[in-house]
């Protein structure tokens, strides 16, 4: 029955093979100072094995002081934790409301909280029927352990965002662990935290953040499983694993589980065997799943009459398989090069680490790589809608296989144009940031800001230091100017930089600009409507009763009278193209409105500039005899 394991690992992670597939049983002892590349080669009798780029037989590489120092299950987490805050907080408290997703998930979750409804999802009035509730509930939650109500301010939104990305950091860590020991999973780990896609996603309050640490936990228990290839059930890794799905399904429904099995049918196939998944308990694990799931579900179903699965799956699943939906339809491919870009910086390494992936590709730790990544990326570029953070549950797949080459010392004989291919790649995002730094903020007609310009400069400056030690030897050494460059981007660009982008931040303006009306700084006395400028983020900033109306509804709305409190401020938003529409409809009714603010900026979504003028009612005058005038 042993023998029938293949290549993998037994219950106490010792690999039994020989050759290439022994890297795990290598790389799970990589506590030594020196580690040798050319060790597993030789100690299976393939010294005769002659490769050109990235062969066993390469010079060993010694381990670098931090390394020794941070590489060890206790230090580890703490310095990823640390990381982690360093490149993840900068930004959660000043970069305003990212349009438009983000603002549409905030707003359905302030609605929540608004009504005690915590069932059905809506924006505004309209129903919201596109992603389960998992993510409103942990936002609801968060806002309410920060102690304040729905009017509470974005950042607290955004927290299981933030918390999200931090553990999928350390759960990439735990993971890795199942194939290599500490210093490699640190590694791995560190990729996930630098990738700019995680960094993105851990700013915005919406389901990516979250989905992506519910994946990686249940990737982590199926490997684990794979490895001991069990006679018996894992309760506690298959209570781990059927939870971490359940909770992807609530988060983002069906494409948790597409990742995970087809993960689990990709290692069936590739070792011709499936008794291994029983360890995983199916049965009682789906019972469990199940029950977990079930309740919202059957809930929605009752107080939508059905018709929340006939939008979610009907339209907006279906819908983004069949075409691009809302301009975001791009050929096949079109993934693999953007990963290039938001999976930076480990693509350079990737580009190093190739060759040496290359030669351990029977490895267990490559096989469930390539079983986690190749069937899940075919899918995403097969579907016709294709956004960038689509492939990010992708890229501990890439990261693992890495981080054990780097171990190994790749890149100590890689062919030169390879070094140069993965120089460019690392220093090029970091010096188009910095140059983008300075000229962006000019472009939009507004001052740099000189704390983020420097500071990306700054971060440019190492980038160029980890392209010069990857051309000059083994990659391991280029990770921590790397790791340098991403936490000068992450303070400069998030910190600094975006928030001082002010023409962009339209809708923040428009609400400051409002406060400064005289009489109608305090919200719950201040009624607005909107025309030509329709952005959730100016609905959630501005609060849920804000009405999107035509310009002829915009002049009826200011003229009517409030006569129940006429204490209340009325402002209609009049976006400069509906101008003419709205001044003639008031013309017809016998308004006079009154421009009382003006806002102006440019709309990152279409880059269109936006002109937007506030109208009040203006109050008429009359003269009296000593000719003053008086309002009446």
């Amino acid at each position: 029955k042993r023998a029938g394991r293949g290549d993998r690992p037994d219950a106490g992670h010792r690999a039994q093979d020989t050759g290439r597939r022994n890297w795990t049983k290598k790389l799970m002892s990589d506590t030594r100072d020196d580690q040798k590349p050319e060790a597993a080669g030789k100690a299976a009798g393939n010294s005769e094995r002659k490769d050109n780029v990235d062969s066993p037989s390469a010079a060993p590489v010694r381990k670098p002081v931090w390394l020794h120092i941070f590489g060890h299950d206790i230090t580890a987490p703490f310095l990823l934790l640390l990381l982690s805050l360093a490149l993840f907080v900068p930004g959660q408290w000043t970069v305003p409301p990212l349009d438009r997703d983000e603002p549409r998930f905030t707003q359905a979750t302030k609605q929540m909280l608004e009504t005690d409804d915590y069932i059905d999802i809506r924006f505004q009035d309209q129903a919201r029927h596109k992603k389960p509730v998992g993510i409103y509930w942990l936002q609801a939650a968060a806002v309410k352990l920060t102690g304040q109500g729905a009017d509470a301010p974005l950042w607290a939104y955004r927290l299981p965002s933030v918390i999200a990305s931090i553990i999928s950091v350390l759960a990439t860590f735990w993971l890795a662990r199942a194939f290599m020991g500490p210093a490699g999973a640190l590694l791995a780990a560190g990729f996930v935290a630098l990738a700019i896609i995680v960094g993105v996603e851990a700013r915005l309050a919406k389901t990516d953040a979250a989905l992506f640490a519910m994946i990686i936990i249940a990737q982590g228990a199926l490997a684990r499983v794979w490895l001991k290839d069990p006679d018996k059930r894992l309760w506690g890794l298959g209570f781990l694993f059927w939870t971490a799905l359940a909770g992807s399904v609530l988060i983002k429904g069906p494409v948790g589980p597409m990742v995970i099995g087809l993960t689990v049918v990709g290692l069936m196939v590739m070792k011709r065997k499936a008794a291994w998944f029983k360890g995983t308990a199916p049965i009682a694990g789906l019972l469990w799943f199940v029950l977990l799931v079930s309740p919202w579900f059957v809930a929605i179903w009752i107080a939508t009459d059905g018709t929340f699965f006939t939008e979610a799956i009907g339209k907006d699943l279906l819908g983004k398989v069949g075409q691009g939906q809302e301009g975001h339809g791009a050929p096949p491919l079109t993934h693999l090069g953007a990963m290039f870009g938001i999976f930076w910086p480990l693509p350079a390494f990737f580009v190093i680490a190739l060759p040496l992936i290359w030669h351990e590709r029977k490895s267990p730790l490559v096989t469930f790589a390539v079983a986690w990544f190749v069937p899940s990326w075919i899918v995403f570029e097969l579907v016709a809608t294709k956004l960038p953070h689509y492939t990010m549950p992708l890229l501990p797949a890439l990261a693992l296989p890495v981080a054990a080459a780097l171990m190994e010392g790749a890149g100590a004989t890689t062919r030169t144009w390879l070094r140069w291919v993965a120089a460019v790649l690392l220093a090029v995002p970091a010096l188009g940031l910095a140059v983008a730094a300075f000229a962006g903020p000019f472009a939009l007609g507004v001052w740099p800001s000189p704390p983020g310009a420097v500071l990306l400069a700054v971060g440019a400056v190492f980038a160029i230091a980890a392209a010069s030690r990857v051309l000059r030897g083994p990659a391991l050494y280029a990770f921590p100017a790397i790791c340098l460059t991403a936490i000068c981007v992450s303070i400069g660009f998030w910190g600094f930089v975006g928030p001082a982008l002010t023409p962009i931040w339209v809708s923040p303006r428009l609400v400051a600009a409002m406060d400064e009306i005289p009489g109608c700084a305090d919200k719950s006395n201040r009624l607005v409507v909107t025309t030509g400028f329709h952005e959730p983020s100016f609905i959630f900033l501005e609060g849920t009763t804000t009405k999107i109306v035509s310009a002829q509804d915009a002049a009826a709305f200011l003229a009517a009278d409030e006569a129940a409190n006429p204490a209340t401020c009325r402002i209609a938003a009049i976006e400069s193209r509906e101008e003419a529409a709205f001044l003639a409809a008031a013309k017809e009714i016998g308004l006079v409105p009154e421009a009382v603010k003006r806002v102006d900026g440019l709309n990152i979504n279409g880059g269109d500039d936006v002109d937007i003028g506030l109208y009040e009612k203006s109050v008429p005058t009359t003269v009296s005899e000593d000719g003053n005038e008086q309002q009446q």
